[in-house]
Order: C-alpha cells, then sequence, then structure tokens
C-alpha cells in the first residue's frame, strides 16, 4: 500500500518498508508508529508521538506534535526537547506478523 501511495504523491524522500523489522528494533521502537526525525546532519532531533489521539480517546488526529518537530527543522530552528513517547500500552512488546505493502 504505501508504494502505491509514494508513487501517487511523488514522494522524493526515501522510504524504508522495515519488513522484518529489524530497522525498529534497533532503533529501539516502543510500537507502531513511533516516529524518528532526523535533521540534515542526519542527528537524531525528535523521537516521539504524533500527537495526543489515541485509540478510543476522542482526540482528533491533527499530527501536531510531529508537524510542530518537522516544521523546526525545515526552519533551522530547534526542536523542542519536550517529546512525548508515542503511545505504548496496548503494543508494547507487539510486533507485526501481517503487514500492509
Amino acid at each position: 500500500m504505501m508504494t502505491k501511495v509514494a508513487k501517487q504523491m511523488g514522494f522524493t524522500f526515501p522510504y524504508l518498508y522495515d519488513e522484518n523489522q529489524e530497522v525498529a528494533k534497533q532503533y529501539h521502537a516502543a510500537c507502531t508508529p513511533d516516529f524518528f526525525l532526523f535533521d540534515k546532519e542526519r542527528k537524531l532531533v525528535y523521537r516521539g508521538q504524533m500527537d495526543d489521539s489515541r485509540p478510543g480517546n476522542n482526540i482528533p488526529i491533527t499530527g501536531a506534535d510531529l508537524r510542530a518537530a518537522l516544521n523546526a527543522v525545515l526552519t533551522g530552528t530547534q526542536v523542542s526537547k519536550q517529546q512525548k513517547p508515542a503511545w505504548v500500552a496496548a503494543s508494547s512488546g507487539k510486533w507485526a506478523t501481517n503487514r500492509i505493502t
């Protein structure tokens, strides 16, 4: 699925399909999704949640936290050190057995 989306949207950036989740494990990803954002020097500047939405909490999906980090990187300002971890409670230790491609 993401391969089709990337082609349709004309993504020009690298996209990783981590079929066996080895990369996720090397980065110690806590769950899915656990976002990692790197600056132009490939320094990790953000690791955390997309926003405060969670399954069943009725908070709209906004992408606010990840968007703020992206905007900081794109404008050359410092990414906030206050980074909330991705939600772990229901998915910690669980790795995909069925993947969508």
